[in-house]
């Protein structure tokens, strides 16, 4: 069962872009963060970005800082992260995760997370 849907992963060669979403079709309940968290093969999960919802604040990886932003549609409880001049090193396995509680700053802490939807895969190469 899944409640966050992830969407908009797919190739691309380095330098370029792509744009991927998560949205929380089957909760009613407002998540107060939602972010990204992505993981290769032989390698740890790492944090991302993640946007608290009220505010608007995020946090962001330092790895990406500077080249993936992210944004949120309150609204739909959808949440978009725009991955701009990607790098072969960015292929991974996106996963969007969400919370209706608090969390420390940065929100950038798997375990700060309950809700965890199906990845998406982010390939980057020539």
């Amino acid at each position: 069962q899944e409640y966050l849907v992830a969407s908009g992963g797919g190739s691309v060669q380095p330098g370029g872009s792509l744009r991927i979403s998560c949205a929380t079709p089957k909760y009613t309940v407002n998540m107060n963060c939602m972010g990204w968290f992505r993981q290769a093969p032989g390698k740890e999960r790492e944090g991302v970005a993640a946007i608290y919802t009220g505010g608007s604040r995020a946090g962001y990886a330092d790895s990406v800082k500077g080249r993936f932003t992210i944004s949120q549609d309150n609204a739909k409880n959808t949440v978009f992260l725009q991955m701009n001049s990607l790098k072969p090193e960015d292929t991974a396995m996106y996963f969007c995760a969400a919370s209706p509680y608090g969390v420390a700053y940065p929100p950038l802490e798997a375990g700060s997370y309950e809700y965890w939807g199906q990845g998406t895969q982010v390939t980057v190469s020539s």
